[in-house]
């Protein structure tokens, strides 16, 4: 089992900045990739970001060059640099693990809003 805590969302002007943290216990070790997803109202997840172990990075195209994914093994902890924030960004924002088990974690989620 692996369990997944989110913080640093919050309310941000158009044009700001937010970092979201993602810390990760139990079993550390299966971790392989951690990926950063988005729900907004009415809408279905959709991924943003995610890093492979090894630091290989994926992002969506609609926060390509803005956003910046990154993760501190040691620490078990995974972060979103989120830059030139958009009023379209506004969701909740979800850590996701894949262990190399095949198994997937999810966080609870934190809520980004974004205000023109």
């Amino acid at each position: 089992q692996v369990q997944l805590v989110e913080s640093g969302g919050g309310l941000v002007q158009a044009g700001g900045s937010l970092r979201l943290s993602c810390v990760a216990s139990g079993n550390i070790f299966s971790i392989n990739a951690m990926g950063w997803y988005r729900q907004a109202p009415g809408k279905e997840r959709e991924l943003v970001a995610d890093i492979t172990r090894g630091g290989s990075t994926n992002y969506a195209d609609s926060v390509q060059g803005r956003f910046t994914i990154s993760r501190d093994n040691a620490k078990n902890t995974a972060f979103l640099q989120m830059n030139s924030l958009k009023p379209e960004d506004t969701a909740v924002y979800f850590c996701r693990t894949t262990t190399y088990f095949g198994r997937t974690y999810w966080g609870q989620g934190t809520q980004v809003t974004v205000s023109s």
